[in-house]
């Protein structure tokens, strides 16, 4: 969840996806700082990509940036939509609001709006308003599980903008996101971080740990999900990837958690490993959101 280790996914995704770079025939477009809702005075903006030729609406991949929910931008993910955009999707990396200065839940309602924002532009990004999926790291891991578990009857879905349009997505990516946030399995390395997040303890604000944490929604109509864990991970312990997996199982929610022996944070799991699970990721989306 913190910044740290976001900026090393950022450098390792980069030296990934730089190392393909695009060919003519692969070529893509990128429109950036699109508004895609209003809160108050502050526009939410994300930055999109999709290939230039493409003749039937495309399935669409959102990333969302981590940095514990206080740090991080959507820039940090450039790369990752020109990848997804040459494999045939439309893809978005959103920008949100920030704790300290906003609180939950302001980037579930930010997310939800983006969601919400192209599937009401669904013609004019040629993307398929049924087919459209997330992938987070680390505190964009938890939002991304929180757009595939929640239905609009379980609130927070905020006044950004395009109110009749449903904020559910079909499928979840999750690099290292915390799934249980009033669980006593939190780091105390984490716990601060969680609490500048929510506003205050668990003790302080029950009930707002309850609706942060996406286990509270798992249910069976829910995205399939695909979650990557390391066991050594010192901010999001692989125990809370082992809950996620236990609800999904009971509710017979497709998908898998893949844990990854003495990885951490993503700080250490190397170019190998980062290649692996990004191919993984693509292998997941293709299957919940092209083979339909």
């Amino acid at each position: 969840m913190s910044i740290q280790h976001s900026a090393a996914w950022s450098l390792i995704s980069g030296v990934l996806l730089l190392a393909t770079p695009l060919s003519a025939a692969d070529a893509v477009t990128i429109q950036s700082d699109l508004v895609y809702g209003t809160v108050g005075e502050t526009k939410l903006s994300m930055d999109i990509a999709y290939p230039n030729k493409s003749l039937a609406p495309m399935p669409c991949i959102v990333v969302i940036h981590g940095g514990a929910w206080m740090h991080g931008n959507k820039s940090m993910h450039t790369d990752d939509i020109k990848y997804f955009a040459k494999q045939g999707y439309v893809s978005a990396s959103v920008g949100y609001r920030l704790a300290p200065s906003h609180r939950f839940p302001a980037q579930v309602e930010d997310v939800k709006c983006a969601i919400r924002y192209l599937r009401a532009n669904c013609e004019k990004f040629n993307l398929d308003p049924n087919q459209i999926g997330a992938v987070g790291y680390s505190a964009g891991a938890h939002l991304s599980m929180m757009l595939g578990t929640m239905d609009k009857e379980d609130g927070l879905e905020g006044d950004g903008g395009w109110p009749d349009e449903s904020s559910k997505i079909q499928a979840v990516v999750s690099y290292f996101g915390p799934t249980q946030l009033d669980a006593n399995d939190i780091p105390t390395n984490s716990v601060p971080l969680v609490s500048t997040f929510i506003g205050g303890s668990p003790t302080e604000k029950p009930e707002s740990y309850r609706q942060a944490s996406p286990l509270t929604y798992v249910s069976p109509e829910d995205a399939p999900m695909l979650l990557f864990q390391g066991t050594s991970d010192p901010l999001v312990p692989y125990s809370q990837a082992i809950k996620m997996v236990t609800a999904m199982s009971r509710h017979k929610v497709p998908g898998r958690v893949e844990l990854l022996i003495n990885a951490d944070h993503g700080g250490n799991w190397g170019i190998e490993e980062f290649e692996r699970t990004k191919d993984a990721t693509s292998a997941f989306f293709d299957k919940h959101l092209k083979n339909q």
